[in-house]
C-alpha cells in the first residue's frame, strides 16, 4: 500500500482510563483505500483504539489526522466515517428503508436523491427486496448487510468495522467476510475492522495491527503476520505453532539437549535461553535422508508418533524425541504422505525443521 496517500495518520496516541492505560504511545498510518484489521486478545485496546479514531473516547495524549485535517478533539458528528458494531443497532421500529435512509434525513437530503441511495445500497448488499420489512423480519446476516448499507448511505471516507461478524453463526459469517471485503474493494473506502479472529484478518485484510496490552506488537500483511512473526507473541498469537524450550547457539543456532538446530537468523546472545518456534505444517516426514536436505540446514531428527488425528485434509500428529523431554510436538501431515509412508501411532520416522521455518524468540522478546 506504499504507493497510496496517507489517509489517517495517528500519533503517540495514549488514552487513560483512571490509573489504567489502555492505549501506550500508539503511532500509525493508514493508506488512502487500505482494509485494516486490528487483531488481538480481549483487553488488548483495540477497540479502544477503534473508538478513539472515531471520537467516541476521546484521546488522554496524541493526535489523529484523517485526510490532512486534525480530528483529535472533533466530536463523532464532526468526523467523517460510517460504523457497523457487532449488535447491528439498528432502530427495531423503523423498516430497513428507513434505517438505511436515516443518516441522509439528519443531513437534510431531498426524497428522491434519498430513495434513490437507498435503492442503490439495499441493491448493492443484495436485499433490494426487503426495503419494508422491520428488522426482527430479518436474519441476523441480513440485519448486518442493513447495517453496513447504512454505514455507507453518506458515502464516508473513513469505514469503521467494531467485530461485526461475531454474532453469526458460522457458515454466515464466512459468506459475509467474503462480501464485506469484495464491497470494500469496489468501493475502494478505507476501511478499519476490530477483530479478535485471526482467520478473518488473515482473510480480510491488505495489513493486520497485532495488538496486545495496549501497544502494537507487529504491522505487516496477512503474509507477513503469518510467516514472519516478530515477538513470540504474535507466534503464538496467529495460527498453530510449536515452542520448545532451548538456547542460543552460534551462527544462527540453537541447543535442545544435545541437539544443534539451524534456524532462521536471530540476535539472541549464544547462552541465553529462549523459545524456538516451527509451525506444523513446515515439519516435513522423510522417506530417506538425502544429501540435499544434509546440506540445506534441513535439521534431520528421529521421532516417535505419539497420535494422530485425521482432520479432513491433513493428519495431525505428535511427535515425541527424549531430547524434547515432556513436550509433544505438533505435526500436520499430507493424507498423501501418511498412506505412502504407512505413518502410524507409535511408528518412528525422521522429520526435516527447514531452518527459515524455525525462528528464535529470546525470553526477553
Amino acid at each position: 500500500m506504499a504507493d497510496k496517500a496517507s489517509f489517517l495518520k495517528i500519533r503517540n496516541l495514549t488514552k487513560m482510563f483512571g490509573t489504567f492505560t489502555a492505549l501506550k504511545d500508539i503511532s500509525l498510518d493508514i493508506s488512502e483505500g487500505e482494509f485494516v484489521c486490528f487483531l488481538g486478545p480481549s483487553g488488548c485496546g483495540k477497540t479502544t483504539l477503534l473508538r478513539a479514531i472515531a471520537g467516541l473516547d476521546i484521546q488522554t495524549h496524541g493526535s489523529i489526522e484523517q485526510a490532512g485535517k486534525d480530528i483529535s478533539p472533533l466530536p463523532p458528528a464532526e468526523r467523517d466515517f460510517g460504523i457497523v458494531f457487532q449488535s447491528y443497532a439498528l432502530f427495531p421500529n423503523l423498516t430497513v428503508n428507513r434505517n438505511v435512509a436515516y443518516g441522509l434525513e439528519n443531513a437534510g437530503k431531498n426524497k428522491k436523491a434519498i430513495t434513490e441511495r437507498v435503492s442503490e445500497l439495499l441493491q448493492m448488499v443484495g436485499l433490494s427486496d426487503q426495503g419494508d420489512k422491520y428488522p426482527s423480519q430479518l436474519s441476523g446476516g441480513q440485519q448486518q448487510r442493513i447495517a453496513l448499507a447504512r454505514a455507507l448511505a453518506t458515502s464516508p471516507g473513513l469505514l469503521l468495522l467494531d467485530e461485526p461478524l461475531s454474532a453469526l453463526d458460522a457458515k454466515v459469517r464466512t459468506f459475509l467476510r467474503h462480501e464485506i471485503k469484495d464491497l470494500q474493494a469496489k468501493l475502494g473506502i478505507t476501511t478499519i475492522m476490530v477483530t479478535h479472529d485471526q482467520e478473518e484478518a488473515l482473510t480480510m485484510a491488505d495489513r493486520i495491527v497485532v495488538m496486545d496490552h495496549g501497544t502494537i506488537e507487529q504491522v505487516g500483511s496477512p503474509l507477513e503476520i503469518y510467516r514472519e512473526p516478530a515477538t513470540l507473541f504474535v507466534a503464538d498469537f496467529i495460527g498453530e505453532m510449536n515452542q520448545l524450550s532451548a538456547i542460543a547457539g552460534k551462527d544462527n543456532t540453537a541447543v535442545i539437549g544435545n541437539i544443534e538446530l539451524s534456524c532462521h537468523k536471530h540476535s539472541v546472545k549464544a547462552g541465553d535461553k529462549g523459545i524456538l518456534t516451527i509451525r506444523p505444517e513446515d515439519i516435513v516426514p522423510q522417506i530417506k535422508e538425502t544429501k540435499e536436505a544434509k546440506s540445506s540446514g534441513a535439521n534431520i531428527i528421529p521421532v516417535e508418533i505419539d497420535s494422530m488425528e485425521f482432520l479432513g485434509s491433513f493428519w495431525r500428529a505428535t511427535l515425541t524425541n527424549e531430547q524434547f523431554g515432556d513436550r509433544r510436538l505438533i505435526a500436520d501431515f499430507s493424507i498423501n504422505a501418511t498412506s505412502r509412508m504407512s505413518l502410524k501411532t507409535g511408528g518412528n520416522l525422521k522429520v526435516a525443521f527447514p531452518a527459515e521455518a524455525m525462528r528464535f524468540y529470546g525470553n526477553s522478546n
